[in-house]
């Protein structure tokens, strides 16, 4: 596949990148800073700014799914009106985790230990969840990470889950951002969670 990754100079979106162009899909790496996204044959580093959907639609322009891996400053309406514009059918994003259940009702980002730095970030992911749920038309997929996502191993082996948050048996929830990139490029190709939220974690 032809896929456009944002962010592709980040955690997330350098080893998201990385995966796609290990399994020989053709990667357009968009970043505002390219000099920092990873090297590889079929990577195509591109300086550019999500928050600019006309710009960002002739950069996405002929892809056939795009990945953003940005943080939240960009709201969904943006990417949603560049993806429309360049006739880009899907849309995974890398998410958050405040929003996934801890008990029937009870969101992560409702528990009384939720770090109060992380609270502004995690209500602008609950906001983009939310307005993906409202979108008719673009084929989405919103892929929430484990509570603690950490520079670590590429196992291959983790847990996926829905909209609830996955532990391991000490309660402890928690998955690489390698195998992250695993499970989003597992999405990408077999396509299981259309307009849907996932989780994936050890």
């Amino acid at each position: 596949m032809h896929v456009a990754v944002l962010g592709a100079s980040g955690r997330a979106g350098s080893e998201i990148t990385k995966e796609l162009a290990a399994r020989g899909h053709q990667v357009r790496a968009i970043a505002r800073q390219p000099d920092a996204i990873p090297k590889g044959e079929s990577i195509q580093p591109v300086a550019g700014d999500a928050s600019d959907a006309r710009a960002l639609s002739g950069l996405i322009r002929g892809s056939d799914a795009v990945i953003s891996a940005l943080h939240f400053d960009v709201p969904a309406e943006t990417l949603l009106c560049a993806l429309k514009d360049a006739g880009v059918g899907r849309l995974l994003v890398t998410g958050g985790a405040a929003s996934l259940e801890v008990a029937p009702g009870k969101r992560l980002f409702d528990t009384p230990d939720f770090p109060a730095e992380w609270r502004e970030i995690a209500a602008d992911g609950i906001t983009f969840l939310e307005a993906l749920r409202h979108e008719s038309q673009m084929d989405w997929t919103f892929f929430s990470p484990a509570a603690f996502i950490f520079e670590g191993p590429r196992t291959g082996t983790f847990r996926l889950g829905g909209d609830q948050l996955v532990v391991d048996e000490t309660g402890d929830s928690k998955i690489s951002f390698a195998d992250y990139a695993i499970a989003m490029v597992d999405e990408l190709e077999e396509h299981r969670h259309s307009r849907r939220r996932f989780t994936a974690a050890y």
